[in-house]
């Protein structure tokens, strides 16, 4: 039986916040059988790019690594804080932002893994299903347990991003980038199932909906959830958002691949109940595109993966932020295994984009149409083709890694 624990904040201080984190970990069996004295323990924190504020829901809080920092260094291992941000941001920036720095000042090792004083290294992938190997660092490689340490938060591409998501922190960039072109969802099981993360302890005081990872709406929650079986602890975290286990891909993945336990009968909830605490999350796809031309025609098949779908709903929101709505006009953008009979008359290759491996299987090749390349594409990668040779383009968070 997995258990999943549940706790309120009673505010926002560190102390209450150490409070409930301490009674998460007491509710699931306490740490000395995950972690031993002398044991070198990373704490990864989501610091995926640089927040409005600390408290956005975006970024996770110094306050829960803290409390997790204490609690491993009492044991007698050592606790290390480490994360290297998405592609194209300054990890140092959001340090800065989200008060950690202020804890390297006190002498709390973090540790911006992208310095490039840090040695890289190569690690087989146990399955291997997408890659057989990655890129990461000897730091990682050496740690004798992992704990992540994520948001409660949604994801334009994978629904919502938790715990194991979270580990791709612990990728070099050019390895985030081959993840999301070659199979995000397997990639990051291949992950997991790979470093092994001992701990799952989830923000969830302040949590992000609709356009997330990046963009999407704060949701104060006060909530901290935690467990040792990373899958238990998102299928609990999912229903708390509204996602039933098996809309959410990486948890349905990582459970056929017996990673962890998504059967609520097989499933202990302690502390707090998810009736108790459920608050239904504003999804990407519910986000509305103020702005979008009447004549652009987003064409979804019924079987295209919320992958492609959210990620298109990114997009279009990257080009509303840059000024490039006027590029929709007249245009259709295709998702999923759509029929040739479902475009609308006239769609041809100056006109229609389609989306992701599988449109392009179904139409794009026959047909000569612009793709967006990846399973699912990243954010540049399908506002590109949408514009074509019209022009090139870039942006601050190309690829929505975390």
């Amino acid at each position: 039986m997995s258990i999943v624990a549940i706790q309120k904040t009673a505010s926002d201080s560190f102390e209450d916040i150490k409070k409930a984190v301490a009674k998460v970990v007491a509710d699931i069996g306490g740490l000395e059988d995950i972690i031993k004295p002398g044991y070198k323990v990373i704490i990864k924190p989501n610091l995926v790019a640089t927040p409005t504020d600390r408290l956005s829901g975006g970024v996770t809080r110094w306050e829960v690594c803290m409390a997790l920092y204490e609690m491993v260094q009492a044991i007698g291992a050592t606790p290390i804080l480490a994360e290297s941000s998405a592609c194209g941001v300054n990890t140092e920036d959001v340090i800065r932002k989200c008060g950690y720095q202020d804890l390297r000042d006190q002498g709390i090792p973090f540790i911006n893994l992208k310095d490039k004083a840090n040695p890289v290294c190569s690690m087989p992938m146990k399955s291997g299903t997408i890659l057989k190997s990655f890129q990461t660092w000897e730091l990682v490689r050496d740690a004798d347990a992992i704990i992540t340490v994520p948001v409660l938060k949604t994801h334009d591409q994978t629904e919502i991003t938790l715990g194991m998501k979270n580990c791709k922190g612990l990728l070099c960039d050019p390895q985030k980038k081959e993840f999301h072109t070659k199979g995000l969802v397997d990639s990051v099981c291949d992950l997991v199932e790979t470093l092994k993360p001992c701990l799952e302890i989830i923000d969830g005081t302040y949590g992000q909906q609709g356009l997330g990872p990046i963009y999407g709406e704060t949701k104060k929650m006060d909530l901290i959830i935690g467990s040792k079986d990373l899958v238990a602890c998102e299928t609990v975290a999912g229903l708390i958002m509204g996602y039933e286990p098996e809309e959410v891909m990486i948890t349905r993945e990582a459970y056929k691949r017996g990673l962890g336990e998504m059967d609520l009968a097989k499933i202990e909830v302690v502390g707090k109940q998810i009736d108790e605490v459920k608050s239904r999350f504003k999804r990407t796809s519910e986000v509305e595109i103020e702005g979008m031309p009447k004549s652009c025609n987003l064409i979804f098949d019924y079987q295209a993966c919320t992958g492609c779908h959210n990620t298109v709903i990114s997009s279009l929101f990257d080009m509303k932020g840059e000024g490039l709505m006027d590029y929709l006009e007249n245009m259709n953008i295709v998702v999923g295994p759509v029929r040739a009979d479902k475009l609308p008359e006239g769609a041809n290759a100056e006109n229609t984009v389609t989306i992701g491996i599988c449109a392009k299987k179904s139409v794009g090749d026959a047909l000569g149409l612009r793709n967006a390349v990846g399973c699912p594409p990243n954010n540049a990668t399908v506002v590109q083709a949408i514009l074509g040779d019209r022009r090139e383009y870039g942006t601050r968070y190309a690829s929505k890694e975390e």
